[in-house]
């Protein structure tokens, strides 16, 4: 089975993708004391995506896997995107509990917004970097609405108040199986999965 590194210290995040790719043997950066912490420094999800898998892929000789994620909301032109783990800047940071700060943020920022008016979109790009050979890309997206308080306590940052195209929960009130079949990092990763099954990693 061959051993890929997941570009991330959220075991959330191992675990989804080891949901996902079944048939790999999935590590996060755990596993690899001293690993660089890449700053995401690139204005596309795709880009921040490349820098993580390649730095990654350099520091452990092992292939690697990299997503960037974020919300994109209507009613803000896109935003947060790609800022979307630290909207709420040094006073996420200061409250100690990042996600809750972005979340309060962002709802603060469409209190005024009208329900039709809400639209959103989660959005991942997910990339693979083999050491000294190709880099391969696919991208995923789940369209939705936000809604005006959060509700479950499933998923992290902004699933308890957005619900998806043809759903009355959020994706914070599935079960991760569920959120898996729909999500943008489940369709991003889907599509990389068989991607990997047919590249050379070593």
């Amino acid at each position: 089975m061959s051993r890929i590194v997941l570009a991330s210290h959220n075991p959330g995040k191992v675990a989804e993708l080891r949901r996902i790719l079944g048939g790999f043997d999935i590590v996060g950066l755990d596993e690899f004391p001293g690993a660089p912490d890449v700053a995401e420094t690139e204005l596309t999800f795709e880009g921040n995506a490349l820098l993580k898998a390649r730095a990654i892929a350099a520091f452990t000789g092992l292939p690697a896997v990299a997503d960037d994620s974020g919300l994109c909301v209507d009613a803000l032109n896109g935003m947060p995107g790609v800022l979307s783990a630290r909207w709420s800047g040094r006073f996420g940071a200061a409250a100690g509990d990042r996600d809750t700060a972005n979340l309060q943020l962002l709802l603060d920022q469409v209190a005024d917004v009208a329900d039709e008016a809400r639209g959103a979109a989660f959005v991942c790009a997910a990339v693979l970097v083999v050491p000294g050979g190709a880099e391969h890309g696919a991208e995923g997206r789940m369209r939705g609405a936000l809604i005006r308080e959060p509700r479950g306590t499933g998923g992290f940052g902004y699933d308890p108040v957005f619900v998806p195209d043809g759903e009355t929960r959020t994706t914070a009130e599935m079960a991760p199986e569920e959120k898996d079949a729909i999500s943008h990092r489940g369709e991003a990763f889907r599509a990389l999965a068989g991607i990997i099954a047919a590249a050379d990693l070593t």
